[in-house]
């Protein structure tokens, strides 16, 4: 039986690896998605948000496939003597990205949808370069949409179950988050052990969806809403 403390520090460590990786690749993306119109955009803007629709199981099953020995996704990292990333941390948190992907990209993308036009006009009359404009008027006006973004990424994680369990398959200090261990205990009928961890779950779920709603009323971003 794994330690308590030993599965929610991985468990954390899982969310906050997961959440900063998200946020920097996100921001190209959602920047990208903000800006443009067309079909193209469309069917980009549907992938990205295919995880919220996509069962858990039928992505873990892809990710098993594609992180596996026999994926030629694997090749180039075989000569290095890496022969799979399934069943590892790394591949969680591969994994954790794809699943928590929209969570992270939508807000971004609604933030930047927010900043308008005209703001970025008048900073490309002053002569600002696109990077520039960028950097010192979308940022700095899209903070909101990076602490929504932060929130429910982190908090999207922290909760996976079927991604987790097909790819990871909760192997103790290395894949054996909450959700996972939840899962054991009552494979085990430990029920006080699997009360107080999904209490835990549930207060921590309540916090998010409190703040959540606290700083919605700050702000005007439209969460998940795509325009």
């Amino acid at each position: 039986m794994t330690p308590f403390l030993d599965v929610v520090l991985l468990t954390l460590r899982l969310a906050a690896v997961t959440t900063a990786i998200l946020l920097a690749l996100s921001t190209p993306l959602a920047w990208w998605l903000a800006r443009r119109r067309g079909w193209f955009s469309e069917v980009v803007g549907a992938l990205v948000a295919l995880p919220i629709v996509l069962p858990p199981t039928v992505l873990g099953f892809y990710l098993l496939i594609a992180l596996g020995p026999n994926s030629p996704l694997m090749a180039p990292l075989q000569a290095l003597g890496v022969h799979t990333l399934a069943f590892t941390f790394e591949g969680l948190v591969i994994g954790s990205i794809f699943y928590s992907l929209p969570f992270a990209v939508q807000p971004l993308r609604n933030a930047f949808q927010a900043v308008g036009d005209e703001n970025l006009d008048a900073a490309a009359t002053l002569g600002a370069s696109r990077w520039a404009t960028f950097v010192r008027v979308a940022l700095p006006l899209s903070v909101p949409g990076y602490v929504v973004a932060a929130i429910l990424t982190f908090a999207h994680t922290i909760g996976e179950f079927g991604v987790v369990l097909m790819i990871g398959g909760g192997i103790p200090g290395e894949t054996n988050v909450l959700s996972i261990e939840i899962f054991k205990a009552v494979e085990s009928l430990e029920w006080d052990r699997a009360h107080a961890m999904a209490a835990l779950l549930a207060a921590f779920g309540f916090a998010v969806v409190l703040s959540f709603l606290r700083l919605e009323r700050r702000i005007t971003i439209p969460l998940l809403n795509a325009r």
